[in-house]
């Protein structure tokens, strides 16, 4: 094993970025949410029984998937895991490992989508309504290649219980880069986003509703590939409990999604930071 990834794992892998708005539709990279959790049991065998970090986190992202306008949002950053089976963190959501081996995992967990309101941008939406916060569930796998090659690849499917009442998935892979140390590490990767017709008609669409009550005119948003986008995650312990951690993503919309009337940008980045205490 190299020994920069031999001192990541030793600091503590499992440390998260918790956006501080998680699943809202952002150009952060579903395998932010759990960056390092695949990599620990297989550097660190004996995993605590409970882990747990808290903190405040604020994001400066887009508006809503597609704005040309960004805001700041703050919130609490928790990450709490259970004995290598239960987690419930502000960015993974609230679920559990229901298979795994030294290497993956399998896990199933319940999010929260806080979706799109109108007046996000008046003047971009008027007419359009809004896609309400909505209960999601999740299904995700983790694997990883081998120690020294540490490729992490993932790939969740989630499905919303009211809002756009969709599915969306992703295909993701990141690595822990060199520079690594006992008190700082990162990781960074790429990932595509794909979604059903109901999911990119509730973001990119337009009805023929929306379009009488609205400045656009019909559009219909096509399932498939949605958007490809590239993450970089970060983790600095300043001291023995105390850490920083850095999220900073870009997102490329494509197909349908970047030529809905809806979108006034196709590319857009977030930016996250928080502060926590790891116990």
């Amino acid at each position: 094993m190299a020994p920069w990834l031999a001192a990541a794992a030793v600091a503590g892998m499992t440390v998260m970025q918790a956006p501080a708005s998680a699943q809202t539709p952002a150009p952060l990279q579903e395998w932010q949410y759990s960056a390092g959790v695949p990599l620990e049991k297989m550097m660190e065998p004996q995993i605590p029984t409970w882990q747990v970090a808290v903190g405040a986190a604020a994001a400066f992202q887009p508006r809503y998937d597609g704005a040309d306008r960004y805001h700041f949002e703050g919130g609490p950053s928790v990450d709490i895991r259970y004995s290598d089976l239960y987690f419930a963190s502000t960015g993974e959501g609230f679920g559990a490992n229901v298979a795994q081996g030294q290497n993956w995992r399998i896990s199933i967990a319940a999010a929260y989508d806080l979706g799109r309101r109108g007046q996000d941008d008046d003047e971009h939406l008027h007419g359009l309504g809004n896609i309400n916060p909505a209960p999601e569930l999740k299904l995700a796998a983790d694997y990883v290649v081998s120690q020294s090659f540490p490729l992490v690849l993932r790939a969740d499917i989630r499905r919303s219980f009211g809002g756009s009442n969709g599915w969306v998935g992703d295909l993701g892979a990141y690595m822990p880069l060199p520079g690594s140390s006992k008190t700082f590490f990162w990781f960074a990767g790429p990932s595509l986003t794909f979604a059903d017709s109901k999911y990119m008609n509730s973001w990119f669409g337009v009805n023929e509703t929306q379009a009488a009550d609205s400045q656009y005119s019909y559009y219909h948003a096509s399932a498939g590939l949605k958007s490809a986008g590239f993450g970089v995650s970060a983790i600095w312990f300043f001291q023995k409990h105390w850490f920083a951690a850095c999220d900073f993503a870009l997102e490329q919309l494509v197909g349908s999604a970047a030529r809905s009337p809806i979108t006034q940008r196709s590319s857009n980045g977030v930016l996250d930071l928080s502060i926590n205490y790891q116990f």
